[in-house]
């Protein structure tokens, strides 16, 4: 999918991928994944590898002991679960540390691990679900580098994000939700999470898919996902609204997300 070519002519940059992510996409998109090469990739850069080894010892995850190495994460977690943590601190690493920030980055990492295992449940690509889950708020990093004298107002007054891509808008010609399809498409994401990315707020706020919209598993579970963490007592209603529209199974969609819900609850209370 396009990213509107407008945004080139804004004054507003987009990081650069990571080469540590640039090589591990190289390794992810091989048909044979190499666990050894993997691991000894991530472990070539220090602080992300102690980022990433911080982060799967989180009650995110819940592992019974504690994990001393990348390989050791590689044979609990898998490698997409690893790929995409490694993803997600690269991410977290290419913005400035800020306390705005910190929710964006915490529901990044819940809501990437809850698409990418109902990815999974639902054959729909699980690495696009989960990278689409974990990049879905990134346009908001941008900007908040771009003006991080101005924007952290704009968060607080926001109620939803349909009101805070308005107030982005009238201040800087774009929203967050275009802005971070722009990066999902520079680092290469797949165009499923790339459309997920950009038309998330939308969705979210219609729960209705655009016509102009041709991938849609991903959206519909980034959709669900989004129920599950924020209305929780309207599932059913939004799955049943959203399913369809990406020729999903309307029961299995409310049974892989109640079931991936139940994981990540459960390892969160182990991991206390």
């Amino acid at each position: 999918m396009p990213v509107d070519p407008q945004l080139r002519n804004l004054d507003i940059e987009i990081p650069t991928q990571p080469e540590v992510l640039v090589k591990l996409s190289l390794l992810m998109a091989a048909e044979d994944i190499d666990l050894q090469a993997m691991s000894s990739l991530v472990e070539t850069d220090m602080a992300l590898a102690a980022a990433v080894m911080k982060a799967v010892n989180s009650s995110l995850y819940g592992l019974r002991g504690r994990v001393q190495t990348v390989h050791q994460a590689l044979t609990y977690l898998g490698m997409r679960e690893v790929a995409a943590i490694t993803f997600e601190m690269g991410l977290r690493a290419a913005f400035p540390a800020a306390v705005e920030l910190e929710s964006v980055w915490s529901r990044a990492s819940q809501r990437g691990l809850l698409m990418g295992r109902m990815g999974q449940m639902l054959g729909v690509d699980p690495w696009a679900a989960h990278s689409a889950g974990l990049f879905e708020e990134c346009g908001k990093a941008v900007l908040y580098r771009h003006a991080p004298t101005h924007y952290p107002a704009m968060l607080r007054a926001a109620t939803r994000d349909a009101e805070l891509v308005e107030l982005e808008r009238t201040a800087f010609g774009v929203s967050h939700d275009a802005l971070g399809a722009a990066l999902c498409e520079s680092w290469g994401l797949a165009p499923a999470a790339v459309a997920s990315v950009r038309h998330h707020v939308e969705i979210q706020a219609t729960l209705t898919m655009p016509e102009s919209l041709a991938r849609r598993s991903v959206a519909a579970i980034s959709t669900v996902a989004w129920a599950l963490l924020n209305h929780p007592d309207q599932l059913d209603d939004i799955a049943s609204q959203i399913a369809p529209q990406a020729q999903l199974d309307e029961t299995l969609v409310l049974r892989a997300a109640r079931r991936v819900n139940e994981q990540l609850l459960a390892a969160q209370e182990h991991g206390r």
